[in-house]
């Protein structure tokens, strides 16, 4: 068969108007186009009858209604043009022409142009902006459409989409309307392919070619969700994409395809398509203009009747189409086919073949009709009434009725194997979930990805983000990095396991020194405790405490004062105690070197040298914590980068340079304390204690060469309990290698500690 069109479909409305006591007659025409593809061949859409009963509907409300044009009668003729130039001049300039005939006691003539309602407006072109001009646009705008399609395919995030046209200029002009307002919104468009009308049998072939393109294209790739534009006709094509793969050889197998179909394409049938299968379209969903329910209108449609109907010059083609039957006076005496009786009922027609509510094509054509009318009797009217359209039950009329998204879940729904509803899927790339973000594929649009993991110390809590963003400072990213969790407080406690052990230690080895202090004290006239220079000896134990104490200082939340305190403690009393070493190693080094005949180092033995070296090597590290602390002190600080997950409350140094001071100062005076006890370890003394130094210093420069690379690499309360293990243990050295063998012989072996054994290891 061949598709035809009808390009017009001419309403001529003629008033008659009756003046009592005045013998004249007043006539006018009124004429309105509607650019509206109507039934004017036995291969066009029953559907679109119901247009010519909206019409005729409208006349006969109008009519009927006494509010309305009083003593007016409004008429109707309708000229086919039957998709034929030469027909349709002949009807226009029929409906140019006065009647025919004349009426008694009326006089017609022919008006002027005065209302012009407009259908398509994408064939007739033409808005309501054209200045001069009365314009009643029975469709609205079409912006309002295309942002309802862009709406519903970013509702089911359908970014990956292709578009079907016809290859007209009301396609290329959806194309050229609808393609930046995509690219502007997210949207892709996969492909763009247009559906060529066949106009003779001629191009039947290419026609099944460009049809096998298609498919491959529609079935082949990713798009799940296509845009289809056109006319109630292309409706046709679309059905007829489902027998491809039966004429052509293509190689994608068919799939669910959701169609979003323009509110120009009615769901409608001719009679030949009667048996063809409309599977192709399940899931579709249609924009659809405003139509409100006229109950009238569907007793109206029920009563109408091929038997009964008068001056109705479709009613007959159309029965015979919808029904599958003729009328007798057509029967031919061998054709054996079914009889139309009037009996068969418009209600049980289905859907693409006749509604019975009226549609919105149809309703567009009725608020026309109306609007007509109330024009007409504005004018007439001596009252000054509000500029817009009442029927006779009060309902407005409006010309910018907005598109109507219809959403019906029946249809669009599918479910899978557990009944559980799915919505179709339409991207070019899969979402990118919380966690990752997306990566443009390079030479590919821009819904068309990669989905990468957040780098470290990034988050992402949405789909599709396009970079990874970082926390509050207060927060860190969880293992998958799609949330922020709150950081915890982190100092060293005494509530840890790891804070109470060191101060365990700290107080165990502060006792321990109480205890060898006491010990001394009470022998303090022994001869072991009076030959290693008794003064220096309390000195060295009462600094070893302090050591050990101000380990403490280090465990607890940080504060101003307590970071004063920390380093500098810490530096002065472990100077001291090294200081009190390398006095008493010098002194047993000159003491035997005094000893020799003739030797004058006998002028520098004696507590005045011993006391200077003390003091001084001490005040030099007072005076460097002094300068530290008048300079750059040391402060209470948090630091939110070094662990992500702590929030660390740390003592800053202030001056980096001061504390290294400090430690090199320490370290100088326990190398030059190592160098002379090394030296002096071999002198013949019972009591001598310089081999013990030795070894004390031996471990006291291990542990803190050792901390050195431990303290750098720590992080957190970890480098806090790095440095106070380095003071318990390089005390600890101090304490244990010097007085253990001092402590041993005077409480288990007192026998030892008397003057004959001093003199005996003289001799």
């Amino acid at each position: 068969y061949q598709m035809t069109e009808c390009l017009f479909f001419f309403l001529k409305v003629t008033l008659y108007m009756w003046i009592p006591d005045i013998p004249c007659v007043l006539g006018l025409k009124l004429f309105a186009v509607f650019l509206q593809k109507c039934m004017c061949s036995d291969n066009e859409f029953p559907k679109n009858y119901q247009h010519i009963l909206a019409l005729a509907f409208a006349v006969k409300e109008i009519n009927e209604n006494p509010q309305i044009l009083p003593n007016f009668t409004l008429g109707f003729h309708i000229y086919d043009s039957y998709d034929n130039a030469q027909k349709t001049y002949q009807a226009t300039m029929l409906l140019l022409s006065a009647t025919e005939r004349l009426v008694p006691n009326y006089l017609c003539s022919t008006g002027k142009l005065d209302i012009l309602a407009c259908k398509d407006h994408s064939t007739f072109i033409m808005n309501d902006k054209t200045p001069g001009l009365s314009f009643y646009q029975m469709v609205p705008p079409e912006d309002l459409q295309h942002n309802g399609i862009v709406s519903l395919l970013l509702h089911f995030n359908w970014t990956w989409i292709g578009i079907l046209i016809m290859d007209n200029d009301q396609g290329e002009k959806f194309v050229e309307n609808m393609i930046p307002l995509f690219s502007k919104k997210g949207i892709c468009v996969s492909f763009i392919e247009q559906f060529h009308k066949l106009t003779d049998f001629n191009g039947l072939d290419g026609m099944l070619k460009q049809g096998a393109k298609i498919y491959e294209h529609v079935m082949g790739s990713k798009v799940n969700a296509l845009v289809f534009n056109g006319e109630s006709f292309a409706m046709g094509y679309l059905l007829w994409l489902q027998y491809i793969p039966n004429i052509e050889e293509v190689r994608s197998k068919p799939k669910g395809i959701v169609w979003i179909m323009t509110a120009q394409m009615e769901f409608s049938l001719i009679p030949v398509q009667r048996t063809w299968d409309i599977k192709i379209i399940n899931g579709a969903l249609s924009f659809t203009m405003h139509s409100t329910a006229l109950p009238k209108f569907r007793l109206y449609a029920e009563k109408q009747n091929p038997f009964s109907a008068k001056k109705d010059g479709f009613i007959k083609q159309f029965w015979q189409e919808v029904f599958d039957c003729v009328f007798p006076n057509v029967v031919i005496s061998d054709v054996d086919e079914n009889i139309c009786n009037g009996k068969e009922n418009l209600v049980n027609l289905p859907g693409p073949f006749f509604e019975m509510d009226m549609t919105g094509h149809s309703y567009s054509i009725y608020n026309a009709i109306h609007a007509i009318a109330h024009s007409l009797h504005a004018p007439s009217s001596s009252r000054n009434i509000e500029r817009s359209i009442l029927d006779r039950i009060g309902r407005k009329f409006h010309s910018d009725d907005s598109w109507q998204v219809i959403l019906t879940s029946k249809i669009l729904r599918k479910f899978d194997s557990n009944h559980e509803p799915v919505i179709p899927i339409s991207v070019c790339s899969e979402s990118c979930y919380p966690g990752s973000s997306k990566k443009l594929k390079e030479g590919e649009p821009f819904c068309c990805y990669d989905c990468i993991p957040c780098p470290e110390g990034r988050i992402s809590t949405e789909n599709d983000r396009n970079e990874c963003s970082r926390c509050n400072d207060k927060f860190y990213p969880n293992k998958k990095r799609d949330f922020c969790i709150p950081k915890s407080i982190s100092f060293l406690t005494y509530e840890e396991p790891l804070g109470i052990s060191l101060a365990c230690l700290a107080n165990a080895f502060s006792l321990s020194t109480v205890f060898v202090l006491g010990v001394f004290m009470k022998h303090h006239n022994t001869p072991i405790v009076r030959a290693n220079n008794r003064d220096l000896t309390y000195t060295l134990l009462v600094a070893l405490l302090l050591c050990f104490l101000s380990a403490l200082l280090f465990i607890g939340q940080p504060g101003k004062f307590i970071c004063l305190l920390r380093q500098t403690t810490f530096g002065i009393v472990f100077s001291v105690a090294v200081s009190s070493i390398l006095a008493k190693t010098i002194t047993v080094i000159l003491a035997f070197m005094a000893t020799k005949p003739g030797s004058r180092m006998r002028k520098w033995v004696g507590k005045k040298i011993t006391n200077s070296i003390f003091v001084s090597c001490s005040l030099i590290q007072a005076t460097i914590c002094t300068l530290w602390l008048s300079m750059n002190p040391p402060f209470a600080d948090v630091d939110m980068i070094s662990v992500i997950e702590e929030i660390i409350l740390q003592c800053n140094e202030g001056s980096v340079t001061m504390f290294h001071c400090v430690l090199g100062y320490m370290g100088f005076l326990a190398l030059i304390s190592f160098i002379t006890a090394f030296l002096a370890r071999k002198l013949p003394d019972t009591f001598n204690e310089a081999k013990f130094i030795t070894f004390s210093m031996l471990v006291f420069c291990s542990v803190w060469l050792t901390f050195v690379p431990a303290y750098l690499s720590s992080k957190g309360k970890y480098i806090v309990a790095v440095e106070i293990f380095s003071i318990l243990a390089s005390g600890a050295g101090l304490l244990g290698c010097i007085f253990s063998p001092k402590c041993y012989i005077i409480v288990l072996r007192p026998d030892l500690n008397n003057k004959e054994q001093l003199m005996r290891r003289k001799e």
